[in-house]
Order: C-alpha cells, then sequence, then structure tokens
C-alpha cells in the first residue's frame, strides 16, 4: 500500500474551539489546524485523521479522552452514524449559545458592524421539530434490507434507522411500515428517495422511482398509505411530474399563524420554513419588530407562499410580495384570497439583478422584511436607498451572507445596527438561522 493511501494511526489531539459546522477546532502533532467531528471545546480525543486538505486536516472522534462539562449524552441511538444531526452531544442551551457567538463574530469580522442589542436567543420545540425532509432510500444486498433515512455522515450511505428524533413523530412513526412496503417493490433499487411533508391537516410522502412502477406495486403502495393514514405521491421525473397515488385526489396541505388568525396552503415541494412552532414564533417578532400601521407601505422581498406577508397585512399596511419562483406567487396570491386580504400584491421578479426593472421597484416603501436564501440579498441591499425604508428586518439563514449584507446597509447606506439575535431553525444541527434589524 502506497504512503498517500495508507490509512493513517489514530492520533490525540486538543478541542480549542467550535467550527461554523459544529466540527471541534484543533491543531495535530504537527501544528496543522484539524478539524474534528463530535469533539467539544476542552477535550482531549483520540481520533481517526481523515484525508484532509492542503491547509488542514480532518478527523472523526473514536474516543473522547477528557470530556468537557457540557457534553451530554446523545438522544437518538443513530447520533454519530446518521448526518442528520452533528450536536446532539451539546446541550440546546449550549449549542443556540455557540451559534450566537458565530453570528456576532461573523458580522464583527465580515461585516464590520456591531448591533446596538443582541436579542434573547429564540428557542422552542427541540425535538420532533422537523416537519418536511428529503429521505434517501437504498436496497442493500448483503444486508438483504431496504433502508430509509438520512445520508450517514461524510458518505453517500443511508443510515439504518426506524426513527428518527428530530422528524415530526406525524412522519417519524411510519418510517418502519414504508421500509417494509419498499421492500415488497419490485423496481426498489430504481428508488433513490422519499420527500415527506407534514401539514396541520396530514402528511405527504412523494416517492421517486426512476423506472414505470407495476400495478402490484401501485397497489401495494396504496395500501400502505391507507393504512398509515397519509397521502401518498410519485415522482417518476422533474419535479413537475409530482401526482397523486393514494387518495387520487390528494392532499392539500396546510399550516396556520394562530396569532394572525391565517392559514397557508402549500406543496410537499414547496419551501417552507421546517420548524413550525419557531416560525409561529418567528413571525410575531419580526411583525412586533416591524410595526407595520395603517397607511404604510411594506415591501416583502423574498416573500415565498407568503409566510410573513399575509400576517404583515393583518395590520392594515399596504404590502408587497415579490419572489422569483412563479408557482410559489401564484400559491402566494391564492393565499391572500383565501384569508381575505386585498391589501396585498404579490409579483414575480429575480432578486438577484440589482437593476431590476418592475412595477414594484419604482416606488418607496415606509419598512421592509428581507427572508433570502443562503447566498443572502447582496442585490437588494446593494439598492436599499432606492427603497428608502425607515426600518428593515432581515432574517438570514447564514451568517456569513448576513454580515456581507449588513455591511452594505450599514457603511454604505448609512442604517443603525439596532437588534440582532439567533433563532432556533434547526435544534442539533449547526444551521445557524437569525434576525437582524436596521433603522435609518
Amino acid at each position: 500500500m502506497s504512503a498517500k493511501n495508507k490509512r493513517r494511526e489514530p492520533a490525540e489531539i486538543t478541542i480549542d474551539s467550535l467550527s461554523h459546522d459544529g466540527r471541534g477546532v484543533g491543531r495535530d502533532s504537527n501544528g496543522k489546524v484539524t478539524f474534528i467531528d463530535y469533539a467539544l471545546p476542552g477535550e482531549r480525543v483520540l481520533y481517526q485523521p481523515l484525508r484532509g486538505k492542503k491547509g488542514y486536516g480532518l478527523g472523526t472522534t473514536i474516543k473522547v479522552l477528557e470530556a468537557a462539562k457540557n457534553r451530554i449524552e446523545p438522544k437518538c441511538e443513530y447520533f454519530g452514524t446518521c448526518g442528520g444531526c452533528s450536536l446532539q452531544h451539546l446541550g440546546s442551551k449550549d449549542q443556540i449559545s455557540a451559534k450566537q457567538d458565530q453570528l456576532i463574530s461573523n458580522l464583527e469580522k465580515i461585516g464590520h458592524v456591531q448591533a446596538k442589542t443582541v436579542l434573547a436567543p429564540m428557542q422552542r420545540d427541540t425535538w420532533g421539530y422537523r416537519r418536511k425532509a428529503r429521505l434517501g432510500v437504498r436496497d442493500v444486498e448483503k444486508k438483504g434490507a431496504l433502508l430509509i433515512g438520512f445520508r450517514e455522515k461524510n458518505s453517500s450511505f443511508v443510515t439504518d434507522m426506524n426513527n428518527c428524533e428530530v422528524l415530526h413523530p406525524d412522519i417519524a412513526k411510519h418510517i418502519p411500515a414504508l421500509t417494509k412496503a419498499l421492500q415488497k417493490v419490485s423496481s426498489r433499487k430504481r428508488i433513490p428517495q422519499v420527500e415527506v411533508a407534514q401539514g396541520d391537516n396530514g402528511v405527504i410522502m412523494i416517492i421517486r422511482h426512476l423506472e414505470p412502477l407495476s400495478n402490484t406495486d401501485l397497489a401495494l403502495l396504496s395500501h400502505f398509505a391507507e393504512v398509515a393514514g397519509v397521502a401518498l405521491y410519485l415522482q417518476p421525473g422533474n419535479i413537475d411530474s409530482v401526482h397523486p397515488l393514494y387518495p387520487t385526489e390528494g392532499l392539500e396541505l396546510i399550516y396556520r399563524h394562530q396569532g394572525f388568525n391565517t392559514e397557508m396552503t402549500f406543496k410537499a415541494t414547496d419551501f417552507i420554513q421546517v420548524n413550525g412552532s419557531i416560525n409561529e414564533a418567528l413571525i410575531t417578532q419580526a411583525c412586533s419588530i416591524l410595526d407595520s400601521q395603517l397607511g404604510e407601505a411594506v415591501l416583502d422581498l423574498f416573500c415565498g407562499l407568503g409566510n410573513f406577508t399575509l400576517p404583515l397585512a393583518r395590520s392594515g399596511a399596504t404590502v408587497v410580495g415579490v419572489e422569483g419562483d412563479a408557482g410559489l406567487i401564484n400559491r402566494a396570491k391564492l393565499n391572500a384570497a383565501k384569508n381575505q386580504l386585498n391589501n396585498v400584491t404579490f409579483h414575480l421578479g429575480d432578486l438577484f439583478i440589482e437593476n431590476v426593472q418592475h412595477v414594484w421597484t419604482n416606488k418607496t416603501y415606509d419598512k421592509v422584511l428581507l427572508d433570502p436564501p443562503r447566498s443572502g440579498a447582496f442585490e437588494m441591499c446593494k439598492r436599499m436607498n432606492n427603497f428608502a425604508p425607515k426600518r428593515i428586518v432581515y432574517i438570514s439563514c447564514n451568517p456569513a451572507t448576513l454580515a456581507r449584507d449588513a455591511d452594505i446597509l450599514v457603511n454604505t447606506h448609512g442604517y443603525k445596527f439596532k437588534q440582532t439575535g439567533v433563532i432556533d431553525m434547526f435544534p442539533h444541527t449547526a444551521h445557524v438561522e437569525s434576525i437582524a434589524v436596521f433603522e435609518l
């Protein structure tokens, strides 16, 4: 075996800090920065070196030699194998504290900004919270079994799991029965994934299959769905090919904003915030901070289904929602009509083009809400002075791009950075959701 391919011997390392993706960070015996899975600051661990990069090393914990005081026993039996979670060995309060440190560090180092006030971290359900997910499927001949679950850590393999502590119970409880049903499907080797979504009124499962299913297979799957009490859809091609199998009329999923008396209809393939209890709390907080009033004009960029738009419209303000996905815009319009809100309008627009021109771009607004994807809202922040809002609430799922955009708002456009805080949208993962408030 060549030296290049020789398996490296286990080694000891002391962990100094936690990385942005939840790995322990230390220096190996040669002084090389090394990232270690499942290790915490202050610990000394025995780790298995993995193939890293030129500038840093990688490894995974084999044994904890000296444990940190805040290390806890993971709740899930699959933790350490399953790649769905990365921080179950750290308590929820310590997780959110680490995420807050990461947010503030990014804002200072990347954005050169500092908020006047740091809000208390927002936490709600930390287990059984995930109402939407994409699960891998793999038929493993050596095990004589079909597996359904999240991908394994650092692998394309599917975790052999019968339960999931972070999936909503209405989804997780069906995994064993779904596994048994798919095990009997003749073309099971050509089923790569199952997408799941839970609404207030039921669960949809979408089976992706790469070759046609037989009539026997269809009958078997329909029987599973009927007994389980779920709606089962099939996806033989791209996303437009998704169609109901059982019940034949399908299911229209909904979720509600209890505090705003609104009801949202969505498709299982639509983007929604995965943590329902946090989403409810976040909407309440964002609307309270933005404080839209009757007679004001509010712009909601990256509005999606109208998750924030419709609650904002309950204030009586005139609200304009803009989104780049045509399907989401169509459902946002239907949701506005369903909730009898005639003071809100929606527009399809590419928000990653700085000079995009549309009827909504030629107006000024009293207030703006931003809820962009991980890539942030760089182009919209660059032209924010054209919209001239007095207050901006920015919901972020990436501290680095929030920091970059905050730099523009504060150091170019002159906004004051009033508040920021972290939101535990994805407990037990390294994902950092946050809110930031800017005012002129």
